[in-house]
């Protein structure tokens, strides 16, 4: 039997096919889903145009594999969809990347700040129960609400037949005031949200479907760690693409400031997650494409190419300081990013293009050096996935000499997808 494996990602959907072996059959990649018009700080994508994009891709591959039986999911983590009490949808997807939360209130404090001091849980923006809380206050909850879910949770919960969704540990948390099993039931009240609308946590990852098992959306960062290190857990991670993250496995659970602990299948994922990760490169290519405009006066074609010829000359022995926090933390997301040590030699192209993957990559160091403070042993190498990551060697030379670990790209494309498909075959050997 064949594993397939859907993940609903920012800005594309992958699929992954596994042979009942573990191989890697095939991978495809559709464009994702469309933004949606709303409020300048909002995060929306067309919720409906990906369950379409999806299920086409689901449909052309189970006509190419008819040997596929089981269909595991995983996505973007933390945004949210409503549903109603027959499991239709009723919203647009709000991101991970909504900064609704973050704006500040008649007290000067944002939404995430208040629940955050008024539950003892760190939120930050874009948390699911965040953007529901400001859902609330506005009062733009839609009618008929029943739940809310993850977008991958909703086309689980739709390709199941069930009516309600159904979430896995690593999806819930993702939403907040999560405390290891279950949502934290007090803290919701606290925080004033609906607890109708919180959806059901099980660790029974499958949901059902008829001739294909369909089973519950791992996170996409779980899912990515699981598909990089194909079933190994003895390296860290890291993921770069639109944001980036830095994922560590540990048995026990741990608390680590400036990290979050998540459910992963035996054990937790310490994350650290920067807001911004791969956007940083894209802002410097906009700062580019549009100086060049300015110059000219003409439109300018994508200056990627250029910056990645740059950056295979030696990085210089002058390279300013570059803290690439273009959106925050999710600690502060008032923080903003600075460029320092600036002089009459380094104020040129080619070293601010070597500063900023610097700063990328210690923004994930750091992350890895809090683990190691925290007690956790040190790794001999370094796992390394995502687009972002993939397609420039000068960062991936910036991460090993910030991490002083060997770093290996994980052997097959679109980890998430393959994780999730590879999470789908060990839940069927576990059951058999």
């Amino acid at each position: 039997m064949d594993h397939l494996g859907l993940d609903l990602g920012t800005t594309t959907i992958s699929a992954a096919v596994l042979d009942a072996d573990g191989r890697l059959l095939c991978t495809r990649t559709v464009p994702g889903g469309a933004a949606v018009a709303g409020q300048p700080w909002e995060r929306k994508q067309d919720a409906r145009g990906i369950e379409h994009a999806a299920l086409s891709l689901l449909d052309g591959l189970l006509q190419e594999f008819p040997d596929i039986g089981c269909v595991g999911l995983t996505g973007q983590m933390h945004g949210i969809v409503y549903v109603d009490a027959a499991g239709q949808l009723l919203s647009p997807l709000y991101t991970w990347q909504d900064e609704t939360g973050a704006q500040p209130g008649p007290d000067g404090k944002s939404t995430a700040a208040r629940l955050t001091a008024r539950t003892g849980y760190p939120l930050a923006s874009g948390y699911g129960l965040v953007t529901l809380a400001c859902h609330q206050a506005a009062g733009t909850i839609p009618n008929g609400a029943a739940a809310v879910c993850t977008i991958a949770d909703y086309l689980a919960m739709r390709l199941s037949g069930r009516s309600a969704p159904c979430l896995t540990p690593s999806m819930a948390a993702s939403l907040g005031l999560f405390d290891g099993t279950g949502f934290d039931r007090e803290a919701v009240r606290r925080a004033g949200l609906p607890e109708r609308l919180l959806p059901e946590v099980s660790e029974e990852a499958e949901l059902g479907g008829g001739r294909l098992r369909v089973f519950a959306a791992l996170g996409d960062n779980q899912a990515s760690f699981l598909g990089a290190g194909q079933g190994r857990l003895d390296a860290p991670l890291i993921n770069i693409g639109t944001g980036s993250q830095f994922s560590f496995f540990t048995k026990e659970h741990r608390t680590v400031p400036g990290l979050e602990t998540r459910p992963f299948p035996g054990g937790w994922l310490l994350t650290g997650a920067p807001l911004c990760g791969g956007r940083s490169f894209a802002l410097l290519e906009r700062f580019f494409r549009q100086t060049a405009e300015l110059v000219t006066g003409t439109p300018c074609p994508s200056a990627y190419p250029a910056m990645l010829r740059a950056l295979e000359a030696p990085m210089p022995d002058d390279v300013p300081q570059f803290r690439t926090t273009f959106a925050g933390t999710r600690q502060d997301p008032a923080e903003r990013a600075v460029l320092s040590g600036l002089d009459e030699e380094n104020f040129a192209p080619v070293p601010l293009l070597h500063a900023l993957l610097r700063g990328m990559a210690d923004e994930l160091s750091a992350c890895y050096r809090a683990a190691l403070k925290a007690g956790c042993a040190p790794a001999g190498r370094l796992l390394g996935s995502g687009n972002g990551l993939r397609r420039n060697p000068a960062l991936q030379r910036a991460v090993e000499r910030s991490f002083g670990l060997p770093l290996t790209l994980a052997a097959v494309p679109e980890e998430a997808a393959c994780g999730a498909a590879l999470f789908t075959r060990m839940q069927h050997e576990a059951a058999l």
